[in-house]
């Protein structure tokens, strides 16, 4: 079945490239508005001409740090003074940081892992859930990682930091079953992005699927006919598999 979101509002961080930038391209694909937020405005700008390109759906671009917890809660407002809800939240944007014994992890490459990826994704959800509640079928997607349930040695902060968002996650769907508004978190798995490169430096890419991939996986948790909420869907034989519990 094909999905429509014609009519629809969604927002997506870190849309300027890798995984977001592909959600931001699928979401419009089908017919939705995206309102684009990523520091880099070269990339947005660089997105919305392929969304134009591709002949559907619309796109507004924010350049935002999200670092700027201010701007986070503008955001909100903005949106609904101009649209007076939001049907779908893509929290995507993170950092690795480093990988690095905890004990050398420098205090200030800490901070910033846990300000980007737990306090912001915290400040957003502050700043929408209001909005996601107007909406007859709201949505919330959290990019998550399997990073935080295998304590991998040299991961502390970013697996310290996808745990604290997934749990954030399933007590945001806990808060709002009975409502209209379904929460989950999507785990990518590995895949072919800046981050990854980062991460494994070693790693031949061409063996790990493209974001573009991973994003067809996501985009279906945007559906208005999707039913589950405060389940973790995590890549796994070339399709997703919903879990509870964390494994």
């Amino acid at each position: 079945m094909t999905l429509d979101l014609s009519g629809r509002v969604a927002v997506v961080t870190g849309a300027s490239r890798g995984i977001g930038y592909f959600i931001a391209r699928e979401l419009a694909a089908a017919g939705a508005h995206v309102i684009a937020v990523a520091r880099t405005v070269g990339g947005l700008e660089e997105l919305d001409d392929q969304i134009k390109a591709d002949g559907r759906g619309q796109a507004t671009l924010v350049p935002l740090d999200l670092t700027d917890m201010p701007g986070i809660d503008r955001l909100g407002g903005a949106i609904h003074e101009r649209w007076g809800k939001l049907d779908i939240l893509v929290a995507n944007a993170g950092v690795l940081g480093v990988i690095s014994p905890i004990g050398h992890v420098e205090a200030k490459t800490f901070d910033k892992v846990m300000t980007v990826n737990v306090t912001s994704t915290w400040r957003l959800i502050r700043s929408v859930d209001p909005l996601l509640r107007l909406s007859d079928a709201g949505r919330a997607i959290i990019l998550s990682s399997s990073a935080a349930h295998s304590a991998r040695a040299f991961w502390a902060p970013y697996a310290a930091s996808k745990a604290a968002v997934e749990t954030m996650m399933r007590s945001w769907a806990h808060e709002t079953e009975s409502l209209a508004l379904r929460v989950n978190a999507a785990d990518p798995g590995a895949t072919r992005t800046a981050m990854r490169a980062q991460a494994m430096p070693g790693e031949d890419p061409e063996t790990l699927p493209h974001p573009s991939e991973i994003a067809k996986r996501i985009v279906p948790l945007a559906s208005p006919e999707l039913k589950e909420t405060g389940l973790i869907f995590r890549a796994k034989h070339n399709r997703f598999v919903a879990y509870r519990q964390p494994e």
